[in-house]
């Protein structure tokens, strides 16, 4: 591939495609979540430039998106469908034939957590498994910032808080009353270099921001962590938060009908660190998801042109040129 240029990217993702016509027209969800208009828009540039797609988006969401492809069929594609919120539902589309999940969109998932920070970690090797943090509260700040009440890893967080005994090592559980304030929290300890322990997720722009070290919790333990995710559960237990699986998924009609869009979705992957990190550059440039598009495919054409058939990436040189 030649050497991408921001101009001309951000020019191609609003001009008409020069590929010849062999793709018909495509429906594409964007949640309503940054990281997902950024794979929409970088999938959308890549179908309409590289294939000669003609694509629609279509606002949507988790649940919106598994009713539409049930009761319509549509839209064709649905990406960054997140599998624990998309439930039975989506389960039974799959049993039904209606719809097939051709990529995990995040490698590896969504992320939770516990965490210090890295620079934490590298002087008190110690405090990178939940033992050592419990054996030394003092050097995380006596601190563990929890989730906002609301929220799903609230109530996880609070179980393994009892089956830790973790407030009887001498740590405080500080409940924060917003997202907000839990980032604050991060951003400000980091950028004074102090310490910090507490719950954070990805993809999101403090774990792009920040350098983090997650905390070992032990082994990942499925029925145990299903059973924390109950509230105030008799006999909560430990067990370290599994990557959540987040998914590319097509209608059958559709891969049926554009098996070179479907086999281009299977491909298309981004790393949960890389996407983190384009949602930080997004916060600090305070740009669009088409301006993080035209930065991640700036930037990393030996990444995106092996998602792409041999035609396509002609088709995309001819587009960006030097």
């Amino acid at each position: 591939m030649r050497k991408l240029t921001p101009v001309a990217l951000l020019c191609a993702l609003s001009a008409p495609s020069l590929a010849s016509a062999d793709c018909g027209e495509v429906s594409i969800t964007e949640m309503g979540w940054a990281s997902n208009a950024v794979v929409t828009a970088t999938a959308k540039f890549l179908m309409e430039q590289g294939y000669g797609c003609e694509v629609t988006i279509v606002p949507s969401d988790t649940v919106p998106a598994v009713t539409s492809v049930a009761e319509n069929g549509e839209p064709d594609i649905v990406t960054e469908l997140w599998l624990n919120s998309a439930g039975e539902a989506y389960l039974e589309l799959e049993k039904q034939g209606k719809i097939k999940r051709v990529a995990e969109v995040l490698d590896p998932g969504g992320v939770e957590g516990w965490w210090i920070p890295t620079y934490l970690a590298e002087k008190h090797p110690e405090l990178t498994t939940i033992e050592g943090v419990m054996a030394n509260p003092e050097l995380v700040g006596g601190r563990f910032n929890n989730c906002p009440s609301g929220w799903g890893c609230r109530v996880v967080s609070d179980n393994l808080v009892r089956a830790l005994d973790l407030e009887e090592s001498g740590l405080e559980v500080f409940n924060h009353g917003s997202g907000e304030t839990l980032a604050t929290s991060m951003a400000s300890a980091v950028q004074s270099e102090e310490p910090w322990f507490g719950y954070y997720w990805g993809p999101t722009v403090p774990l792009g921001k920040y350098d983090m070290t997650r905390v070992d919790l032990g082994e990942v333990k499925p029925e145990v962590h299903q059973r924390n995710q109950t509230q105030d559960v008799e006999n909560p237990g430990v067990s370290d938060f599994p990557a959540a699986t987040i998914l590319t998924s097509v209608t059958t009609d559709f891969s049926d009908r554009e098996p070179e869009i479907a086999e281009l979705m299977s491909n298309m992957t981004f790393k949960t660190s890389t996407m983190s990190a384009l949602l930080a550059w997004m916060d600090e440039n305070n740009a669009s998801a088409e301006e993080a598009a035209v930065y991640f495919l700036s930037n990393n054409s030996d990444v995106w042109s092996a998602w792409l058939n041999d035609s396509a990436r002609q088709n995309l040189a001819s587009v960006i040129g030097e």
